[in-house]
C-alpha cells in the first residue's frame, strides 16, 4: 500500500441499500457479514436477533422496495455489490449531505484486517478522533515522541537497555510478553534515539568515559543545549503548522485556512517570530522589516477569522482582541515549552553523575569494590525508571498540548460498521418477518 494512504483516513461513500420487500433480511445478513456499512437508524444499533427485524422496520419503503441508507468505505463496495446481487439487492452511491462529516476509518482499521493499533495510532487516538476530512498524523507523531524522548533521556548504555527490551518482546515466544507485543517497536525507536543522543552527549550508564563527547556535555554546555532544545521545538511547531494549514484547507478551503490561528495566519505568524530570531542574530534591519510587516499581517489575518467567529459587533469585537493577544502569548509559551528538552536531559546527566561519582569515590581492590558496583547498579536501575517515566510522560505533554493543538481543531466520529452478531457469534439471521413500514 502506498504510504500516502496512510496519511488519510479511508475514502467513504454515502450509500443506498435497496432490495425488494421479501429480501430485505437477506439484505441485511449481507451487510452484517461483511461489515462494510454503517447504517444511519433512528435508534442507536444493538445486538441480537432482533436487530435485523428493528433495521428492516426502520427502511423506507415504497411500492415493492425497501431501502437505508449509510456510509461505506470506497474499496468495500465491490465485494459489497457482488454479495448483495444474488438476492436482487444493491448498494448505491448517492450524494453526500450538504455539510455532513463521514465516520472516519483509519488504514489499518478495517474489519477485515483490524489489527492492535500501534501506540504511534494509540498517541492520536487518546488525543481525538481524526476527523474524516484531516490527514492522520500518527506514524510523524510517532517519530517527534521519541526524539524528543531520546533527547531528554540521552544514554547511550540505558538507550540499549530500552532497544534490547523491545527486540525481546518482539522475538522471544513468551505468553506473558504477547500483550506487549504491539510496543515493541515503540519501544525499540525510543531506546535507538536515546543511544543517539547519548554518543552526542558522551554518556554510557553516565559520564564514564566509555565514548567520547561527540557534540556536547550537558552540564558542562547548558545553554548550547537549551538553544538546541528551543531549535528542535520550532521544527516539530513549524511541522504541526504545515500539518494544522492542510487541515484546514481539507476541511473549509482556502478562505477557512487563510483567517486560522492553526492555519496560513498562525503559520505566517510563526515564520515572523523565526525572521526576527534570524534579524537580530544576522543584525539586518531589512529582516526585521520584513519580520514586522508579516507579523503585522498574520495579526490582521487571525484578528478577522477570530472576529468571525465570534459572531461581530463590540462583543465580538472585545472576544477576539483578548483571544488575538491569547494566541501570541500561547505561541511565545509554546516555544519556550520545547525548554523542558534540554531541562530533563540536564536532570538525567546530574543524576548519573552523583551515580557515577558516588561508584568512583567506593571503588578500591578489595571488598569496597562490590559495594561500589551494587551502588552503579541501583543508581543506574532508579535513574532509569524515574527518568523513563518522566521523559515519557514530558515526550506524551509537548505532542498534546504544543503539536497536537495546532493539528487538530474538530473531532471526528469512529466508523461503526452495523453488525448485530459483532459482540455475539451465537447470534444467527434466523429471524421472523418483519412489520412492513409504508411512508408516502
Amino acid at each position: 500500500m502506498p504510504w500516502r494512504e496512510t496519511l488519510s483516513p479511508v475514502r467513504m461513500e454515502r450509500v443506498a441499500l435497496v432490495a425488494p420487500l421479501e429480501a430485505r433480511l437477506e439484505m441485511l445478513t449481507e451487510v452484517a457479514r461483511s461489515e462494510a456499512v454503517e447504517l444511519d437508524l433512528p435508534y442507536e444499533p444493538g445486538t441480537g436477533p432482533e436487530e435485523y427485524n428493528r433495521a428492516a422496520e426502520a427502511a423506507v419503503v415504497h411500492g415493492p422496495v425497501a431501502a437505508l441508507v449509510g456510509w461505506s468505505p470506497s474499496r468495500a463496495l465491490p465485494d459489497l455489490q457482488s454479495a448483495l446481487e444474488p438476492h436482487g439487492a444493491s448498494a448505491v452511491v448517492i450524494r453526500r449531505p450538504q455539510g455532513a462529516q463521514p465516520p472516519t476509518l483509519l488504514t489499518g482499521d478495517e474489519p477485515r484486517r483490524r489489527q492492535v493499533p500501534a501506540l504511534s495510532r494509540l498517541l492520536v487516538d487518546t488525543y481525538t478522533t481524526v476527523p474524516y476530512a484531516d490527514l492522520d498524523p500518527a506514524r510523524i507523531a510517532g517519530v517527534a515522541y521519541v526524539v524528543m524522548f531520546g533527547m531528554m533521556f540521552g544514554d547511550a548504555g540505558q538507550g540499549a537497555l530500552l532497544v534490547i527490551a523491545g527486540l525481546m518482546i518482539r522475538f522471544l515466544k513468551v505468553p506473558w510478553l504477547e500483550r506487549f507485543r504491539r510496543t515493541w517497536l515503540f519501544i525499540t525507536g525510543a531506546g535507538l534515539a536515546a543511544v543517539f543522543f547519548g554518543f552526542l552527549y558522551g554518556e554510557f550508564f553516565g559520564p564514564t568515559g566509555v565514548i567520547p563527547v561527540l557534540w556536547l556535555d550537558p552540564l558542562e554546555e547548558p545553554i548550547p543545549l537549551l538553544v538546541a532544545a528551543v531549535v528542535l521545538g520550532a521544527a516539530l511547531l513549524a511541522g504541526s503548522y504545515a500539518l494544522g494549514t492542510i487541515n484546514r484547507v481539507r476541511e473549509g478551503g482556502w478562505g477557512y485556512a487563510l483567517y486560522a490561528r492553526s492555519g496560513l495566519a498562525g503559520a505566517l505568524l510563526f515564520a515572523a517570530v523565526g525572521l526576527v530570531a534570524w534579524g537580530l542574530l544576522a543584525s539586518s534591519p531589512l529582516i526585521l522589516v520584513i519580520a514586522g510587516v508579516a507579523a503585522l499581517l498574520a495579526l490582521v489575518l487571525m484578528f478577522i477569522g477570530l472576529f468571525t467567529e465570534s459572531g461581530g459587533g463590540a462583543t465580538g469585537g472585545l472576544q477576539a482582541s483578548v483571544e488575538l493577544v491569547d494566541s501570541v502569548v500561547q505561541l511565545g509559551s509554546n516555544l519556550v515549552s520545547f525548554a523542558r528538552l534540554a531541562a530533563f536531559g540536564l536532570t538525567h546527566a546530574a543524576l548519573m553523575m552523583v551515580v557515577w561519582q558516588a561508584t568512583s569515590a567506593l571503588w578500591a581492590p578489595d571488598w569496597r569494590a562490590v559495594l561500589a558496583i551494587l551502588v552503579f547498579i541501583i543508581g543506574n536501575a532508579l535513574t532509569f525508571a524515574l527518568e523513563g517515566l518522566v521523559a515519557g510522560i514530558q515526550a506524551l505533554r509537548l505532542e498534546y498540548y504544543e503539536l497536537f493543538s495546532r493539528v487538530f481543531q474538530d473531532e471526528g466520529r469512529r466508523f461503526r460498521p452495523w453488525n448485530p452478531e459483532a459482540n455475539d457469534p451465537s447470534v444467527t439471521a434466523e429471524v421472523s418477518a418483519p412489520v412492513e413500514r409504508h411512508h408516502p
